[in-house]
């Protein structure tokens, strides 16, 4: 018998205790407990943790880390009343059901990639980097140097290089992130990054204060150029990089819309995601249960503010019914800055569904796709992935969000040296050097084009 997923919390998972049924999923190794997921965990913050979300198993012999779909075999087992868990008792791991890796043949049956299939070949020597010097090639999401580093920010002291790796792979310019709720969250024994208390008034503004003040002196030093103006990013060069002032969460604004104005000016803020992972005052985020019913008002004047100033809106985190207010409330069209596409995302994910992405393309914006490697374990996988979004979203609404140095897993884009690798692997997936020149940055460029002043 087989189990879905869907079928958790249903009459028909119940019914099946006791059998022998098969289940696919992404194992979790820890603590000596082997728990199946639906969907791999993009970063320890994904994890799920409510029951009915994932599955324990009792394996039969001692289980092999694989970071790929597996499916097993084993005895059904439901316990609790009325919020069930779910066992696989005696299990077995089968043939995984997905892809161990994305070659040509498997993109083949990949359903609606069999148009891009159809037409891949292998770049020609060389093509990656001629493609890459002729676009803008944009990271809508990044870290680089450890700007996420909570540390780093206190002490000003242990940032790496942002400017070379940026010229060795071609990037013109990055969207470079403090992350503002960092004082006020870990990460939980179980993994996830989680809140952990509630920050003292002002705690998070003088946070944030400082920590812009690092991003602004650390690219002072990299001889890095700030982009504040649509003039500045027509004229920005892979030769001299770029960087657009980001903040990953607004909760450095504590309620207060006059210190959005403050950031715009005093620090440079031309990028601004509305929540991270805390459940802040503009809205719900994708990793916690709902509080607010989605965007908040006085997220909605936020919004309308950064239209007004020519910030870019970045809703990445946010849960579906805070994207759809958004997307009701801008005259300007969005970021959602890093994330994977998923048919289904389960509870708690920061993965999107084909209708999440629409809701951002009908604004005429762009959606990052992020490279972990337990989603993407290589190039092609992911470059596969950037397709699948493509095919949701449209061609001219997808681009990257590296994460550089915001993963708490494991990359398959550590650092920028490894674009020529991605426009390489777009390439051979089928999409042209056109297509690939929007994906690697084009697209990002027209949004923040249509944003900044």
């Amino acid at each position: 018998m087989r189990i879905h997923w869907h079928d958790l919390g249903s009459p028909r998972a119940r019914e099946a205790d006791g059998q022998t049924v098969t289940m696919h999923g992404y194992q979790i190794v820890a603590g000596g407990t082997v728990t199946l997921v639906p969907e791999p965990p993009c970063c320890a913050g994904c994890l799920p943790t409510q029951r009915g979300t994932r599955v324990t198993i009792i394996p039969a012999a001692p289980v092999r880390p694989n970071p790929d779909s597996v499916r097993w075999s084993g005895r059904w087992r439901v316990t609790g009343e009325p919020a069930a868990s779910y066992e696989l008792h005696g299990a077995t791991p089968l043939d995984p059901p997905g892809w161990r890796a994305v070659t040509r043949r498997r993109a083949l049956i990949g359903g609606p990639l069999v148009c891009l299939a159809a037409r891949a070949r292998a770049a020609e020597p060389g093509q990656a980097r001629e493609v890459i010097a002729a676009a803008t090639a944009i990271d809508l999401h990044s870290h680089a140097g450890g700007m996420a580093g909570l540390a780093r920010i206190r002490s000003g002291v242990g940032f790496a290089p942002i400017a070379a790796p940026m010229r060795a792979g071609g990037l013109t310019a990055i969207s470079l992130a403090m992350v503002a709720d960092s004082p006020a969250t870990r990460v939980e024994s179980d993994g996830r990054i989680k809140p952990y208390r509630e920050p003292e008034p002002g705690e998070l503004y003088t946070h944030a204060k400082l920590a812009m003040s690092r991003l602004r002196d650390w690219v002072r030093s990299e001889g890095l150029n700030t982009i504040t103006t649509a003039e500045d990013l027509r004229g920005a060069k892979q030769t001299i990089p770029s960087v657009i002032v980001a903040a990953e969460g607004a909760d450095f604004l504590e309620g207060q819309i006059g210190r959005l104005d403050e950031a715009y000016g005093q620090w440079n803020l031309r990028h601004l995601q509305l929540t991270h992972y805390r459940v802040n005052e503009l809205g719900d985020i994708q990793t916690e249960p709902p509080v607010h019913g989605g965007l908040t008002d006085f997220g909605a004047a936020v919004i309308r503010r950064c239209n007004e100033l020519g910030i870019a809106v970045d809703v990445a985190h946010g849960t579906l019914d805070l994207v759809k207010r958004a997307a009701a409330v801008t005259r300007k069209p969005l970021v959602l800055s890093h994330t994977s596409l998923r048919a289904n995302p389960a509870p708690f994910s920061r993965r999107i569904s084909a209708a999440h992405a629409k809701v951002i393309a009908d604004t005429g914006g762009v959606i990052g796709v992020w490279p972990p490697a337990g989603k993407f374990p290589s190039m092609a996988a992911m470059a596969a992935g950037i397709a699948r979004m493509v095919d949701a979203a449209g061609i001219d609404h997808v681009g990257l969000g590296s994460d550089l140095r915001g993963l708490t897993g494991a990359s398959i884009f550590p650092d920028y040296h490894v674009l020529p690798d991605l426009t390489e692997a777009l390439l051979d997936a089928g999409f042209t050097a056109g297509d690939t020149a929007k994906l690697l940055g084009g697209n990002a460029r027209r949004v923040y084009l249509a944003n900044l002043p």
